[in-house]
């Protein structure tokens, strides 16, 4: 199989619909299913519309999928054999529904809360001058400075490639457009 079948996201709480033509695989005689596994179990199942697989999935049945990153396997299923291939497998990720989500959800990525968090503890480092003390039989070590830098500027850049992918921006830094001719 050449390109992606399945979609790599899913906004749950919308109309969730995508189409397939398989000429391996004629709606006539075979059924395409979508398994999704992760925070909860989806089982997803195409009707045949003249030579397309089609799935459709209403916006009141998608508002109850559970956000985060599921795995999934899209299988072709020949009933008059009980043929069953896997026509692609990989991952997908379902967007949590806006319109149900209270006012105090953070819906800030990985990336950002760790972001916030190395830099609150290096702020509040600043002014400490020890790394590690003994106090009677206990010990406390802190992470070095040089560690906590480090591991900053490699979620800053983390975030970075995530704003400049939902911006729609090139991953790969600078475009430069050239003529040739």
């Amino acid at each position: 199989m050449s390109g992606q079948l399945f979609p790599n996201q899913i906004k749950a709480g919308t109309t969730f619909k995508f189409n397939l033509n398989l000429t391996a695989y004629p709606a006539s005689d075979w059924t395409v299913y979508a398994y999704l596994r992760g925070a909860s179990a989806i089982d997803l199942q195409s009707t045949a519309q003249g030579n397309m697989h089609v799935f459709s999935v209403p916006a009141n049945i998608s508002k109850d999928y559970k956000a985060g990153h599921y795995g999934f396997s899209l299988r072709a299923v020949n009933a008059g054999t009980d043929e069953v291939e896997e026509l692609e497998s990989g991952a997908v990720e379902i967007k949590a529904d806006l319109a149900s989500i209270s006012e105090n959800a953070d819906l800030r990525s990985h990336a950002q809360k760790t972001l916030t968090a190395l830099e609150a503890v290096i702020e509040g480092r600043a002014s400490l001058d020890q790394e590690r003390y003994r106090i009677n039989n206990r010990e406390l070590y802190r992470t070095p400075m040089e560690t906590l830098i480090r591991l900053r500027n490699q979620y800053r850049a983390e975030v970075s490639r995530e704003q400049a992918k939902a911006s729609g921006k090139s991953l790969f830094g600078r475009v430069v457009r050239v003529k040739l001719g």
